[in-house]
């Protein structure tokens, strides 16, 4: 990793509404997925949608871009038919009229016209739902998560490509390729997004077959894992727990990947697209550092 103390200037959360989800989505029971989708009756307290945003000397970077306010207002943003029953029963969304990608980055001093790039964890709808807002800027992806889309019945596994595949937008689909770097162990492959170190995409599979996650780091300050749905939980993904949607044992493994490389890099801090502990723990990891918080609640 290159020793320049300037590459990351800032860190940020904010939040593009709120999200309801079954406590079997949280953390995995032995009840199939579809079993708990259509018969749970509880649902957890609002959860954080949030997005990342990193300033990087050579440009603002967002991880993952929220969720559209049209999910909420328009009758045919979901799929119709038993599909559409699916995602009703998967997730309830608060979505305001403030909550646009460009009103939360307004909020905290950002003009979206100056993001260079947004990383997408995964294609899911409420982390690609910023993504009409961004026509200026670079769209990163893994290659094997755009490649699902072209996989039989997407809308089945949760990727909506009418909101996805839009005119306009400057996709770039990664390649991992192996990384020296003896701090990322056990990831042999990955891909440094400005080929200084300070940002680094990794393969975390799991939650989709493509999912990646996003090692923030510069000298003498805490590395920060922004880690998408790969847990909702970082308190239950460090005693080994995974969610309840995806491949559970591929989340396993991912899972104790993660925990290994908590090892190599003393006070990681793991950074999850819903987890309501995300806020203050970047407040915690950039307390006593030169680095730059701020948070933008919903």
């Amino acid at each position: 990793m290159t020793k320049d103390e300037t590459s990351i200037k800032r860190v940020s959360v904010v939040s593009t509404g709120t999200v309801s989800i079954h406590p079997e989505h949280v953390a995995a029971t032995r009840k199939p997925m579809y079993w708990w989708m259509f018969t749970s009756r509880r649902w957890t307290r609002p959860l954080p949608i949030n997005v990342y945003v990193v300033e990087h000397r050579d440009g603002l970077v967002l991880f993952d871009t929220g969720q559209d306010r049209a999910s909420v207002t328009d009758p045919g943003y979901f799929p119709g038919g038993i599909t559409g029953v699916m995602y009703d029963r998967l997730a309830r969304f608060d979505i305001a009229p403030e909550h646009s990608l460009t009103a939360r980055l307004a909020a905290i001093g950002y003009d979206i016209r100056d993001v260079h790039t947004a990383v997408i964890s995964h294609l899911h709808q409420d982390h690609i739902g910023g993504l009409r807002e961004l026509t200026g800027s670079r769209i990163v992806v893994s290659r094997q998560e755009w490649q699902t889309l072209e996989q039989p019945a997407p809308e089945l596994r949760g990727l909506l490509r009418s909101h996805i595949d839009l005119p306009g937008l400057r996709w770039r689909h990664l390649d991992f390729e192996p990384l020296a770097d003896p701090a990322l162990a056990p990831f042999t492959t990955g891909h440094d997004l400005f080929d200084d170190g300070s940002m680094v995409l990794l393969p975390t599979p799991g939650h989709t077959s493509g999912s990646l996650s996003m090692l923030v780091r510069a000298p003498g300050r805490t590395p920060l894992l922004m880690v998408g749905d790969l847990t909702y939980d970082t308190n239950l993904m460090e005693r080994g727990h995974v969610p309840g949607v995806g491949e559970r044992r591929r989340l396993a493994a991912t899972t104790e990947m993660v925990n290994q490389l908590r090892l190599s890099n003393p006070g990681l801090t793991v950074l999850a697209a819903h987890d309501p502990g995300a806020a203050p723990q970047l407040a915690a990891a950039t307390r006593n550092s030169p680095l730059t918080a701020t948070y933008a609640p919903s």
